[in-house]
């Protein structure tokens, strides 16, 4: 284990992650998305020319990879989801990577590196943490923010995803986020503190 807590944060849809990860990066800790890693790397030529090979230059129009024609391929069957995910998760791991070992030359260094994985234990990622936190909400809450961004139901099983329970029980800390945010920022903050201690 580095000086730099290491910590995969993960949540249902709707629970609320992108909201805790800014928490704690208010409280110190330097923090990552795989969500917007995976949006940087579409951007790239490597990326861009293995999905416009498997499927076609629908899939980046003008030359620019089109996030939701790429999900329709990529959930037509699981040997395409398979393809998609052997492509990104790899590179994906060399930035997480990356991210780690700049938190750990950071002087001073934060309190913790915190990365962002939805799939997080669904792809059997959590041995690489020194710690997981599981956000969790309740389901009128999650549903009201699905909707807002436009997702109509929150159904992990259509995701893949393990439920929210599921993931509450496997992870080492489990965070509410029904409150304020003042409420989840003292919780975040307990959570930096045992991680130093």
């Amino acid at each position: 284990m580095g000086t730099v807590p290491f910590v995969g944060l993960t949540g249902g849809l709707g629970a609320g992650k992108s909201t805790a990860l800014a928490a704690l990066e208010r409280l110190g800790a330097v923090t990552l998305s795989t969500d917007a890693v995976v949006h940087e790397l579409y951007e790239t030529d490597e990326v861009r020319d293995a999905v416009v090979a498997r499927w076609g230059e629908e899939v980046a129009p003008g030359g620019v990879v089109d996030r939701s024609a790429v999900a329709r391929h990529a959930f037509s069957s699981p040997e395409e989801r398979a393809w998609l995910e052997q492509l990104l998760w790899p590179l994906v791991g060399k930035r997480v990577a990356a991210f780690r070992e700049e938190a750990e030359r950071a002087d001073p260094p934060p309190r913790a590196a915190v990365v962002e994985t939805p799939l997080l234990f669904e792809a059997g990622l959590e041995g690489m943490y020194d710690a997981t936190i599981a956000v969790v909400a309740d389901e009128e809450v999650r549903a009201a923010r699905a909707a807002a961004r436009g997702h109509h139901a929150v159904d992990e099983r259509t995701a893949r995803q393990l439920t929210q329970e599921e993931k509450a029980q496997r992870a080492t800390f489990v965070v509410r986020n029904d409150g304020s945010i003042e409420d989840l920022e003292a919780e975040l903050s307990a959570i930096l503190g045992k991680l130093e201690a």
